[in-house]
C-alpha cells in the first residue's frame, strides 16, 4: 500500500504540472496558487478512482504541494519545533537532532534525483547556485535556517544536505540560565561586559551553540548603538533596532562578483558602526576584525571554531598569518591581547546539552603566547545512564576591566567573582 500511495502521489504531481498554465500562474500570489493547486489535486484524486481515507487524502494533497512549493519530504521536519538540525546523508537516509542528540528519521526521498531537485530549488530560491562547477553552497531559508549542500563530484556518495534551524525567538541570557547553559553569576558578568563595550570572542566546536550565545549577548547592546553584522549566510537575529546586516556573495557563473567576509569587514568600517559583529572568523578577515576592535569599535564580537579558549587564540594567530601580517609572532600576540577582552567558550556535553565551559579574560602576551585568566568554568563531573552532570565555579580572579565598568555604573556585584561553586539554572 505504501508503494501504491507513493506511486499515486508521483502520478498526481506529474499530472498537476501538465495541467498548469504557467503564464496564468505567474499572475497569482503564492497563497492563490497554492489554493488553486490544492483544488486541482482534489479533482485528480477523485478522477483516479483510488479510495483513500480522509487522513491519506490530506497527506497526499500536502505531499504534492510540498513537492511543488516546499522542500518535499523535509517539510514536516521543518515544521517540528523540536528539530534543530536536519542532516540528509542520502535520499533514503535522513537524520535529525533533537535536544542535542541525533536520531534516524523515517523520512526519505523517492530517489537521488528527487533529493537533487529539492536542493536545486532550495539554492535557487536563496539566490545561489549549485552545479558541477560550484558543487558546494551555503544559503539560508526564509525562516533564517542555515543550509549547506554538497553534490557530486565532491560528494562521492550522492547529494548531501545539512539544515541548521534556529528558534523563532532567540534565547536570552536569562533563558540560558534557566536551561542550565550558564551560571547566574556568568550572566551578570557577560551582561556587564557587553554593556560596557568589551570585545568578545565566542569559541566552540561545530554545533556547540556559538550563534545562540552571540544572539543572547546582543540583547545587552545599547539601544542607541549602530551594529553592522557580517555573515556568510545571515542567521544572526540581533535584538537591537539599529542593525545593518551584510552577507557574503559567491562568484557568478563567469567566476566574478564574489564578495568575501574580508571585503565586508573593510566596507563596514566606512559605515559608521558602533560595533561590528562577524558571524564567524575563518581566515584573513581576522586581521580586519582585530583592527576594528583596536581602532574605536569597542564592544565588537565574533565567533571562531575551536575546542577550548586557549585553542581559539592559537587559531587567531594562524589567521593573522593568513591575513598577510608580516611581523614577528610576539607582535601578533600583543595585537591579539590588545584587541580581545574576553573569550567565551561554549561546549556540548555528552548528553547533548550545551554549556558555557569557560569565560576567560585576555590579560597580556609573552613569549609563550597570549595569556588567559579563567574567570568562570564548567567542569563535567559524571556521565551515567545517558545523563551528564557538572558544576559551574569561579576561579576567584577579578577581571582587570572591572574598574572601568565601575566608573560606568555597570560592574556586577563582588559575589560574581567569589571563588567556589556558582548557582546554575534548572536542567533540561
Amino acid at each position: 500500500m505504501a508503494q501504491d500511495f507513493e506511486t499515486l502521489r508521483r502520478e498526481i504531481h506529474d499530472r498537476l504540472l501538465g495541467s498548469l498554465d504557467f503564464a496564468a500562474a505567474d499572475k497569482l500570489d503564492r497563497a492563490q496558487l497554492t489554493r488553486e493547486c490544492a483544488t486541482r489535486v482534489e479533482s485528480l484524486i477523485d478522477r483516479s478512482g483510488v479510495r483513500l481515507s480522509a487522513d491519506q487524502r490530506k497527506s497526499l494533497i500536502q505531499g504534492v504541494l510540498d513537492d511543488m512549493f516546499g522542500l518535499g519530504p523535509l517539510e514536516p521536519l521543518l515544521a517540528d519545533a523540536t528539530v534543530t538540525d536536519v542532516l540528509v546523508v542520502g535520499h533514503d537516509k535522513v537524520f535529525v537532532e533533537r535536544r542535542g542528540l541525533l536520531e534516524r528519521s523515517p523520512t526519505s526521498f523517492r530517489n537521488p534525483g528527487h533529493l537533487t531537485h529539492v536542493i536545486q530549488r532550495l539554492v535557487r530560491n536563496a539566490g545561489r547556485r549549485i552545479d558541477e562547477r560550484s558543487p558546494m553552497v551555503d544559503a539560508r531559508l526564509p525562516d533564517g535556517s542555515r543550509v549547506n549542500a554538497v553534490i557530486p563530484p565532491v560528494a562521492v556518495d550522492g547529494p548531501q544536505l545539512s539544515i541548521r534551524r534556529f528558534p523563532e525567538n532567540p534565547f536570552t541570557l536569562d533563558a540560558l540560565v534557566e536551561n542550565g547553559t550558564i551560571a547566574d553569576a556568568s550572566r551578570a558578568l557577560l551582561k556587564a561586559a557587553v554593556a560596557g563595550r568589551m570585545n568578545l570572542l565566542v569559541s566552540g566546536g561545530t554545533g556547540a551553540g556559538k550563534t545562540t550565545i552571540l544572539n543572547a549577548l546582543s540583547g545587552h547592546v545599547g539601544i542607541h548603538e549602530r551594529i553592522v553584522t557580517i555573515e556568510d549566510a545571515a542567521e544572526l537575529r540581533l535584538l537591537g533596532d539599529h542593525v545593518v546586516r551584510l552577507e557574503t556573495r559567491p562568484a557568478n557563473t563567469e567566476g566574478v562578483g564574489a564578495v568575501s567576509t574580508r571585503d565586508l569587514v573593510r566596507n563596514a568600517l566606512r559605515m559608521r558602526p558602533d560595533r561590528i559583529i562577524v558571524g564567524e572568523c575563518r581566515g584573513a578577515e581576522a586581521l580586519d576584525m582585530l583592527q576594528a576592535m583596536n581602532t574605536g569599535h569597542e564592544g565588537s564580537m565574533t565567533t571562531i571554531h575551536a575546542n577550548s579558549a586557549r585553542e581559539a587564540l592559537s587559531r587567531l594567530e594562524s589567521m593573522l598569518s593568513m591575513g598577510g601580517i608580516d611581523v614577528p609572532l610576539r607582535v601578533v600576540r600583543d595585537y591579539i591581547a590588545d584587541a580581545v577582552d574576553l573569550v567565551v567558550h561554549v561546549a556540548r556535553l555528552p548528553d547533548g546539552r550545551r554549556v558555557i565551559e569557560e569565560i576567560a579574560e585576555v590579560t597580556d602576551s609573552n613569549a609563550d603566547g597570549v595569556v588567559l585568566r579563567p574567570i568562570h568554568i564548567h567542569e563535567l563531573t559524571a556521565f551515567r545512564d545517558g545523563a551528564a552532570t557538572g558544576r559551574f565555579s569561579a576561579s576567584g580572579a577579578v577581571p582587570g576591566f572591572i574598574p572601568r565598568l565601575e566608573v560606568l555604573g555597570l560592574a556586577p556585584p563582588p559575589s560574581t567573582f567569589q571563588a567556589g561553586a556558582l548557582v546554575s539554572g534548572a536542567r533540561r
